[in-house]
């Protein structure tokens, strides 16, 4: 299946660069462009991508209010993969708590970008160990999350069972399918449906608002703190 994807850059040369590297890939196709977050959500819905790439920083809408607008629609199946120029970009980790899948850098490769549309696409969240864990674990030291009592976490974390939590865990680390069964020793089919029941439980929508979960309820706390 080809993956729909929409570019939301208020800058012509982002767009244009991304939708030349994106449409070289065989099962990618850009179906539109944006210029702001409000043309953004407008277009989404005129157009259905499956994925946008959001800029942060734009004119007259923002791409965190975007994200958050686009994922509260009913039925809303799309994807957001936000964009920064910086790794440590402070708004990214709100724009992940809006409901984006991930990030990408502007200067990704077309190799980088193309894998993490399909990344997200897929359904899975855009986890690099060495970026977005960083990046969750600072901003949820910077932000204040509350980080209470052991019997208040457990309040939030609901009715996980305790290998539901060790996976919640190993998730917010970065870590894949493939790595979690490898670190628990079961199968990869096994870890994917604790995946499911984690994120129905808790009622979130993806791998990287577990993570930011994890960080928030104290179930892991920044190097450190």
């Amino acid at each position: 299946m080809t993956i729909r994807v929409m570019i939301a850059d208020d800058q012509m040369m982002v767009r244009q660069g991304f939708g030349v590297l994106l449409n070289a890939e065989p099962d990618i196709e850009v179906v539109g462009q944006a210029v702001n977050g409000r043309d953004a959500v407008e277009r989404a819905a005129e157009l259905d991508p499956d994925v946008v790439l959001m800029d942060i920083r734009m004119p007259e809408l923002g791409g965190i209010d975007a994200t958050r607008i686009l994922m509260e629609r009913p039925g809303n199946r799309l994807k957001v993969l936000v964009l920064t120029t910086f790794d440590l970009d402070e708004y990214v980790y709100e724009a992940l708590r809006a409901g984006a899948s991930g990030f990408l850098l502007k200067d990704a490769s077309a190799e980088e970008l193309a894998r993490a549309v399909r990344v997200v696409a897929g359904g899975d969240a855009l986890l690099a160990p060495n970026l977005t864990k960083r990046l969750i674990a600072e901003f949820s030291r910077v932000s204040g999350a509350a980080r209470g009592p052991l019997r208040e976490v457990r309040e939030r974390v609901g009715e996980l069972t305790e290998r539901e939590t060790e996976v919640l865990v190993l998730v917010a680390q970065g870590l894949s399918n493939a790595e979690i069964a490898t670190e628990l020793v079961v199968a990869e089919q096994t870890v994917k449906t604790h995946v499911s029941r984690i994120l129905a439980k808790l009622t979130l929508r993806d791998r990287t608002q577990a993570a930011v979960f994890a960080y928030e309820s104290g179930l892991i706390r920044p190097a450190g703190y």
